[in-house]
């Protein structure tokens, strides 16, 4: 229910600096809450949705910018909001969304408060300048959803009374904006959903309007997302302090499961609170401490079946992440060149350490590094000549925003794939010139198909492929191709997709959720379809993916 009294006092104020903060605040804390919906929102049924997390850590990084800030000076305020998305900005979703602010800080520049005008004026920049930062724009993503937000403000600034008026035309533009995006990009229509990264700026908007409102910010639009979809990674990579135990149970509820009382009663028990669902079982996934390690499967025993319990010691867990992690990097003389790459696994890693890289920045599918990480890779190293390898289409723009807010000399050789990044290093010249490096790593990317094997995460047909939730898929240079019954058959009908006889070397990089003795046998199959090629075979050590192939 809304708050009227609240709003009328709120329509008295003046929208100045500190107004702003705590918008800001509250845009962060309701897409955070709704993050889960926005990750799941993706166009091939792959376990790697992360534009919520990338668009969430781009927004904090913004608001840990301005947290302390105490000036009530609008523009300085949104100044300071734009530099700390800037930096935070992770994959493009995060990117564009950091150009929004950017242009937002443009348009409110030298002003003191945000009246109508200012507002309308902002958005309108916010939508330019979030055009301009892409090279190609595409309909029917975030940036639609930006441009119907300014052109919905332009047409209501006559008749709107004040800033709220405006904020709430914003939102109901966002929301028709985000339903329409399958109307304007074909591949969300026929995947049956909505744009993520609109979907994100529409929960940044409403989150603000719901402050005004003086509604939760802490409920979220309930939804569980798929078993096969939980990424249960990224809730390691973000163990707090107290949080000793991760456990996680599947089970098959007596009677109808009301998600919102279900939540509130794990809340009461612990954090990183993941719920899935398959064929009528659910997955319940939290990090408790250790006194409360089986608190949430006595619980679980109340209400349905429990068929399966694990449980794990995170503290021990992470320090076993944290050792694997040393790796020995060639040293980087003055004057020469150095490669920074982005490495989904432990074992791509090191095998770039040994092609000669100078940095690594962990990150790939689900992990997008931000525009700070990767600035932060190289600018301590002893030369002003860099090339970055972003390793995934997700990072490019990341990594062109790094190289556009440094001193030092940067080139950006956009590889989409690790293949493409092994295959530009082995064209890589530490002491040659660096524009011609960087053309000639370039020139390598189109030596290397790459193949990736993983499991889906929901039913859908796309590309004329039938895949339902929990099959193995495959995927040839980021286009699905295959549905399969076993990853064996999934990377054989992959490699014919691929025309593998034509090549000559295809390499395995297994996953880390594939035994090295499986990748082996798998191997030893394609060395029997094709005994005239030469196969390897590699510990990658990436999530989600069971094999990343190189055909060469």
């Amino acid at each position: 229910m809304i708050d009227t009294v609240r709003v009328n006092r709120l329509r008295k104020m003046p929208t100045d600096g500190q107004s702003m903060k705590r918008l800001i605040e509250s845009g962060l804390i309701w897409l955070r809450t709704n993050k889960d919906i926005v990750n799941a929102l993706n166009v091939f049924p792959v376990p790697d949705g992360d534009t919520g997390t990338n668009m969430v850590l781009t927004l904090q990084a913004a608001w840990n910018e301005i947290k302390d800030l105490g000036t009530h000076n609008l523009g300085e305020m949104a100044a300071a909001v734009s530099k700390g998305a800037l930096m935070g900005a992770r994959g493009n979703s995060g990117v564009i969304t950091s150009q929004i602010l950017r242009g937002f800080s443009r348009g409110v520049h030298e002003k003191s408060v945000l009246d109508k005008e200012t507002f309308v004026k902002a958005l309108c920049d916010a939508r330019d300048t979030a055009y301009k930062g892409v090279v190609r724009p595409v309909e029917g993503t975030i940036l639609t959803v930006i441009k119907e937000v300014a052109n919905a403000a332009e047409a209501a600034l006559g008749e709107a009374k004040d800033t709220i008026n405006i904020l709430e035309v914003a939102v109901k533009a966002a929301d028709e904006a985000v339903r329409n995006t399958p109307n304007l990009l074909p591949v969300l229509k026929q995947a049956g959903v909505v744009d993520s990264g609109g979907k994100g700026l529409f929960f940044i908007l409403e989150g603000m309007l719901r402050h005004v409102y003086g509604e939760s910010l802490e409920t979220p639009t309930m939804s569980v997302q798929p078993m096969s979809a939980m990424n249960l990674q990224d809730a390691l990579d973000e163990v707090e302090e107290g949080q000793d135990y991760e456990v996680v149970v599947d089970f098959v509820p007596t009677g109808e499961l009301n998600l919102q009382s279900f939540y509130t009663k794990l809340e009461e028990m612990g954090t990183s609170i993941q719920v899935g669902e398959g064929e009528g079982m659910y997955r319940m996934h939290i990090h408790v401490p250790l006194e409360k390690r089986y608190e949430p499967i006595d619980y679980i025993m109340d209400i349905g079946t429990v068929t399966k319990v694990a449980m794990e010691n995170l503290l021990a867990q992470m320090d076993d992440i944290q050792k694997s992690k040393q790796l020995q990097f060639t040293a980087v003389e003055p004057g020469n060149i150095a490669v920074v790459v982005v490495s989904p696994g432990l074992g791509l890693s090191r095998i770039f350490a040994s092609l000669g890289v100078a940095a690594i920045v962990a990150g790939g599918q689900s992990m997008n590094p931000s525009t700070q990480d990767i600035l932060n890779s190289f600018e301590n190293l002893p030369t002003d000549k860099v090339i970055i390898l972003p390793n995934n289409k997700n990072i490019i723009l990341a990594a062109n925003q790094a190289k556009e807010v440094t001193v030092k000399h940067v080139m950006v050789v956009p590889t989409r794939t690790v293949p493409q990044g092994l295959a530009a290093m082995l064209s890589f010249i530490p002491d040659g010139e660096l524009d011609s490096v960087a053309e000639k790593m370039t020139r390598a990317l189109g030596s290397a198909k790459t193949g990736e094997v993983t499991i889906a995460t929901r039913t859908v047909e796309i590309d004329g492929v039938n895949v339902k939730d929990g099959q193995v898929i495959a995927l040839l240079d980021g286009k699905l191709v295959v549905s399969a019954e076993s990853v064996e058959q999934g990377v054989m009908e992959l490699l014919e997709k691929a025309n593998a006889e034509e090549h000559e070397l295809i390499t395995f990089f297994y996953g880390e959720d594939m035994p090295h003795a499986e990748a082996n046998r798998i191997a030893d199959v394609v060395r029997a379809k094709y005994p005239t090629h030469e196969i390897e075979v590699q510990e990658g050590g990436q999530p989600h993916y069971q094999f990343i192939i190189s055909i060469e």
